[in-house]
């Protein structure tokens, strides 16, 4: 297992199945490489350099933890973090990615977004 590094490997991973929880939102993408790899992204708008990196870490563990054996193989999947993720319990994160890495392995993902654009 490996972590994505490149901005086209995280461009690339939001074609994919999208499903959204209330911490995170997790991207699945099917990879070329034949091996399972997992990006983190958390943006300003969550906070600080010190719960940005809280949260980093929080997602590192449970992706490390559920991945190898719940994750899709040749897969990349990229955790973007939410309001309120780095508050919720740890024990809650983890059903909620298991329940995630479930509906990906169904190929369920949420309904596209809508493009934006002028409103009808």
């Amino acid at each position: 297992m490996s972590v994505l590094t490149r901005r086209a490997d995280f461009l690339a991973a939001n074609r994919g199945l999208r499903i959204a929880r209330p911490g995170f939102v997790l991207l699945v993408n099917p990879n070329q490489n034949d091996s399972m790899r997992f990006g983190i992204t958390v943006t300003k708008k969550i906070g600080n350099a010190v719960i940005r990196n809280r949260m980093k870490r929080r997602f590192r563990a449970l992706l490390r933890e559920l991945l190898p054996a719940a994750g899709l193989p040749a897969h990349d999947h990229v955790m973007i973090g939410r309001e309120g993720g780095v508050e919720r319990d740890f024990a809650r994160l983890r059903e909620e990615l298991t329940a995630a890495l479930t509906r990906a392995a169904e190929g369920k993902g949420d309904p596209p977004r809508r493009k934006p654009g002028p409103r009808k």
